[in-house]
């Protein structure tokens, strides 16, 4: 049996200080991996369970008796509890989420020991500790008129655990406890929801006791599933009310297979083949939003959950169809695992941090606390598939990377229903994502919607988002010097259209709607050209920003040339270069360094374009700007930082004639 080697192993003792345990972290590491099977990544389903218990181990580091409760250190921020009261449901989020690791480790081995705990004694003792009103972790049963809350999810999480592993979670339970948990977990489920994919939480609840031949309220069972289903937009993707984000997939996409799996095709086979067959669209694209190596882009809220991204690719070895590529799923899977979790910043005190690879303030949300991260834990439901699944048994291998992708083009793949435009650079192996942002910051009172989760112009795989700072700094997308002299990004989009490898939206300021522009993205083999149109009313300063680098093993160098007039700005990390070229409109580039606002360094650097915007009718409104990329070490040929020829404008449109013979013709105005 392989084994994992910890660089430092867990030794935590009853009663040992939690001051002592923040420096015995853990970087996992693969031991003896099997490059035959996994020529990749080495990783095997052995692996896969050896990752899985490696997290379960810090977690249960905490865990001395079977009443202490899955509790961890708070990350100083936003993050909850924020008061005591919020306390019993920071409880069972660590409990509900931590139990999709161990669920499917107990479905093997339900003697599982750790730290001198029976893991299946601890969890089976903690679901009494729910139903007890004496017990400080009693959760309070719904009142007749309350509504959804955070409780929801969490009984929707235990839901899962047990309708996937009832032999160790639900039958050894006393009857009198049963009885007490339906009572309770049904209070939530036969109940209000949130237009989301929440719904499911009280797809599950209604659906595990309902097997378990409780009545149930099947009538709000069939709404529920039949509104998840209208939330359908197509290619895979689901909506999650207003937002797409990695909820729209592995959530929606996740829970419809296991809930077809586990119940629906037994007692729903209608509901169950539509979400199956929605499930097999995201093979069309879904893959392609992970890097050639298997790295999955910084995009959207919760991203914290990280390895969460994945856990729908399992269930496609449950389809028993030879068209998908379950090696190219596996590789991009174990791919995920390893990004974070062989990464050194990824735990602390033992567990993972909230943030992207170490703690991340501008990522977190507000109804997070620390044993959030646990949603990850998903990722592990994929051990529940037999070993002769063809997940486990294809071999690894780079899919479309490595069949179709050229190195000298660029790939787009969008999706009509959600709008969504995934591109794939095969130069450097990255993937991008553009996709949905409308929400104005006066109305989002968790601030997350209107926030870099989601308002970037692009989010790209090997370039996570730089979050904006207080004088001005910006990553990948516009800033505005408003009426009360504050930077404000550009967040409310409206897309238009994707044409002739043109992604085309309006923005407008959300402070001001006399702010606005007509934007066209077009990516190239090496970066984006980026065209346009300041169509505002108002005079306003206004500054662009490149992707941001972070600072690695070395200072950030500064290149500055000039290409046939054209003034060329290189920065370089010693990982990736990135080049900044304002082509037309722009009056001044400038390399501007920042701290904290970074996911993977205190330090980082961005190339910032700037213009004093007069509003005068003429061609200084167009803004056209190359935004480009290559690894370090590699040579920029002219042709890669100047591709364009001639440039020809009249009014609102515009035609590009490209060094390598092709053209684009550009109208931004035309719906």
């Amino acid at each position: 049996m392989k084994k994992i080697k910890y660089l430092v192993l867990l030794s935590i003792m009853a009663g040992q200080s939690l001051f002592a345990q923040e420096t015995n972290n853990t970087v996992f590491r693969v031991e003896n991996p099997n490059y035959e099977l996994s020529p990749y990544t080495g990783m095997t389903k052995q692996h896969w369970k050896e990752a899985a218990l490696y997290m379960l181990k810090g977690a249960f580091g905490y865990i001395h008796t079977l009443d202490d409760p899955m509790k961890f250190p708070k990350q100083p921020g936003k993050s909850y509890p924020l008061d005591e009261k919020r306390v019993p449901t920071e409880k069972l989020e660590g409990l509900s989420r931590t139990l999709f690791i161990a669920s499917p480790l107990l479905k093997e081995n339900p003697d599982l020991v750790i730290n001198n705990i029976k893991v299946a004694d601890y969890y089976r003792h903690q679901f009494s500790k729910l139903i007890d009103p004496n017990s400080p972790s009693y959760i309070v049963p719904r009142a007749k008129n309350g509504g959804p809350n955070q409780n929801l999810v969490e009984y929707g999480a235990i839901a899962m655990s047990m309708m996937t592993n009832p032999e160790v979670l639900w039958k050894p339970l006393p009857q009198d406890q049963k009885d007490a948990l339906a009572k309770s977990m049904l209070s939530y489920g036969d109940g209000p929801t949130v237009s989301s994919n929440w719904k499911f939480f009280n797809i599950f609840v209604l659906s595990f006791f309902k097997e378990q031949g409780y009545p149930v309220n099947e009538k709000l069972l069939v709404e529920y599933l039949q509104k998840s289903l209208e939330d359908y937009r197509g290619d895979g993707w689901y909506n999650d009310n207003p937002a797409y984000d990695y909820y729209s997939m592995w959530g929606y996409q996740l829970y419809g297979a296991l809930w077809s799996e586990y119940f629906g095709n037994k007692y729903y086979p209608e509901y169950a083949s539509k979400f199956r067959s929605n499930f097999k669209d995201l093979n069309s694209n879904y893959p392609l939003m992970f890097s050639r190596n298997g790295k999955m882009i910084m995009f959207g809220r919760s991203i914290s959950y990280r390895i969460a991204s994945i856990a729908a690719f399992p269930f496609m070895g449950l389809e028993n169809d030879p068209t998908i590529n379950n090696g190219w799923l596996r590789r991009i899977s174990s791919g995920v695992l390893k990004q974070f979790m062989e990464h050194p910043e990824f735990m602390k005190d033992n567990v993972p941090t909230l943030g992207f690879y170490g703690a991340f303030e501008p990522a977190v949300q507000v109804y997070s606390c620390r044993g959030s991260v646990y949603w990850m834990g998903k990722a592990f439901l994929g051990l529940l598939l037999p070993d002769d699944n063809p997940f486990w048994t294809a071999k690894e291998n780079e899919g479309d990377w490595e069949t179709k992708f050229k190195k000298d083009q660029v790939y787009n793949t969008f999706q009509e229903g959600s709008q969504i435009l995934i591109t794939d650079y095969p130069a450097i192996g990255a993937s991008e994502i553009r996709a949905w942002c409308n929400a104005k910051k006066k109305d989002d009172w968790q601030g997350f919607r209107s926030t870099e989760n989601y308002n970037r112009l692009s989010y790209n795989s090997a370039f996570p988002w730089q979050a904006d700072g207080e004088n001005g700094e910006v990553a990948m997308n516009y800033v505005f010097k408003n009426k009360n002299q504050k930077w404000e990004p550009f967040r409310l989009f409206t897309f238009k259209k994707f044409e002739n490898g043109v992604y085309y939206r309006d923005a407008v300021l959300e402070t001001n709607e006399n702010i606005k522009m007509s934007l066209a993205d077009i990516p190239l083999v090496n970066g984006i050209l980026r065209v346009d149109l300041n169509t505002s009313k108002e005079a306003i300063s206004m500054r662009l920003g490149h992707y941001a680098l972070p600072k690695l093993d070395k200072e950030i160098s500064t290149t500055k040339t000039k290409i046939k007039g054209y003034e060329v700005t290189i920065i370089d990390n010693g990982k990736y270069q990135l080049a900044m070229i304002p082509v037309l409109g722009w009056e001044k580039t400038e390399v501007i360094s920042a701290k904290g606002l970074h996911p993977e360094s205190n330090e980082s650097t961005v190339i910032d374009v700037s213009s004093n915007f007069t509003a005068k009718n003429d061609k200084t409104s167009l803004y056209v700007t190359l935004m480009l990329w290559k690894k370090s070490g590699e040579k920029w040929k002219k042709s890669d930082l100047i591709p364009i020829k001639k440039l020809e404008q009249t009014n609102t449109s515009i035609t590009i004639q490209f060094k390598n013979g092709t053209k684009k013709d550009i109208d931004l105005n035309k719906k």
